[in-house]
C-alpha cells in the first residue's frame, strides 16, 4: 500500500484511543506504520527503483528488530525534550511497555496491508525468498482513504469539542476491515474460477488484481506452462473470456544472454514474479525489453528493464 494509507491506519489505531496509553503514541503508531519502507534507502535491491523494497524490513526479522529501535529513538527524544524544559500538553506519562508495543501495532500493521497487494511481500525474509501475496486491495485505495480520512478528521473535531472521539475511529477500522475481508472472498472466488476453467491444464502464479476505483472486479494472469493467459471478473457475471496464450519468451537464447550480462536484468528477475520479454533485432544488435505480466502485456509492462546487447 502506499504510505499514506500507512499513516491513516496508524493516525486512526490512535484516535481509536491507543495514542492515550503514553506520550509519543500516536507518533509510535504513525512512525511504526510507515517503518518498513526505511528499506527504500538501503540502496542494495531486487529492483534498483525500490531498492529492496517489501524484503527484510518487512518479513520476521523486521517485525522483531525494528519496533524496538523505533520505541527507543522515541523515548530518546522524549528525555531530550524534558532536559530543555518542554511541556506536554497531554499531560500523558511516559510509559515504555506501551510505547514498545504501539511500535510493534504500527510495525505490523504495515505488512499486513502489503500482502493484500499484487505487489507481494517477502514475509520470511531473510530466510525465504517466498513472495506472499493475497490480492485484496489495489496498492492505493480511494475508499480506504476516503473512509479512514473521514473518520479521522470527524474524531479530531469531536475531541476538541470533548466529545466521544474514538467512536468514528473505531467503526472506520471495523468498516475497513469488513471491506478488507469481503474484497479476500471476492478474489478467492476469482482464483477458484480460474482453477475450474483450467482443469487438468498446469496452472499456477494465479494473480487478481483489483483496479483502482472498481474494487469488486479483478483482471486476472495466471502463467501455464511457458505462456501466460488473462481474464477478467465479476462477482455477478463471473469469470470473462480467457485470452490466447501469451509466450513469455524467457527461454529464448538471446533473453537469457541478456540477463547473463545485463545486472540490471538479474536483480529484476529477484523481484519480478511472472517476467516475460520481447526481442527487437536488428543487425548486430538485439533490445531486450523485460517485465512482469502481472502490471502489463508484453513489451508495455509499466514496471520493466531493457537491455542492449551485441550479437556479433
Amino acid at each position: 500500500m502506499d504510505n499514506f494509507t500507512h499513516s491513516l491506519t496508524g493516525w486512526a489505531l490512535g484516535q481509536a484511543g491507543l495514542k492515550t496509553k503514553t506520550r509519543k503514541g500516536l507518533a509510535a503508531l504513525i512512525l511504526g506504520a510507515n517503518m518498513p519502507d526505511i528499506d527504500v534507502f538501503f540502496g542494495w535491491a531486487p529492483w534498483d527503483p525500490l531498492a529492496m523494497h517489501r524484503g527484510v524490513t518487512h518479513g520476521i526479522l523486521g517485525a522483531l528488530v525494528l519496533p524496538p529501535l523505533l520505541a527507543g529513538l522515541l523515548w530518546l527524544l522524549d528525555r531530550w525534550q524534558l532536559r530543555l524544559g518542554r511541556t506536554f500538553s497531554g499531560g500523558l506519562p511516559m510509559r515504555w511497555r506501551w510505547l514498545l508495543a504501539l511500535s510493534y501495532i504500527g510495525a505490523v500493521s504495515h505488512p499486513s496491508l502489503d500482502v493484500l497487494t499484487t505487489y507481494s511481500v517477502q514475509l520470511l525474509s531473510p530466510f525465504s525468498t517466498l513472495w506472499f501475496h493475497l490480492d485484496g486491495l489495489f496498492i492505493i485505495d480511494l475508499w480506504l482513504w476516503l473512509l479512514l480520512g473521514g473518520a479521522i478528521f470527524w474524531s479530531k473535531r469531536l475531541e476538541k469539542r470533548g466529545g466521544d472521539w474514538r467512536f468514528s475511529a473505531r467503526a472506520a477500522l471495523a468498516v475497513g476491515l469488513a471491506y478488507i475481508l469481503v474484497n479476500l472472498a471476492i478474489s478467492y472466488r476469482a482464483h477458484l474460477a480460474v482453477r475450474q476453467w483450467a482443469g487438468d491444464r498446469p496452472a499456477d502464479a494465479i494473480f487478481a488484481s483489483p483496479p483502482p476505483i472498481a474494487s469488486w472486479r479483478r483482471d486476472l494472469v495466471w502463467r501455464e506452462e511457458d505462456c501466460y493467459r488473462r481474464s477478467s471478473f465479476n462477482p455477478l457475471s463471473g469469470m470473462g473470456p480467457v485470452g490466447a496464450c501469451e509466450p513469455t519468451n524467457m527461454a529464448d537464447p538471446l533473453v537469457r544472454e541478456a540477463v547473463r550480462r545485463n545486472p540490471g536484468l538479474q536483480k529484476f528477475l529477484q523481484w519480478s514474479i511472472l517476467p516475460h520479454a520481447v526481442v527487437e533485432r536488428s543487425a548486430c544488435w538485439a533490445e531486450v525489453k523485460m517485465g512482469d505480466a502481472r502490471y502489463g502485456r508484453r513489451g508495455s509492462s509499466r514496471l520493466g528493464r531493457q537491455a542492449r546487447i551485441r550479437t556479433c
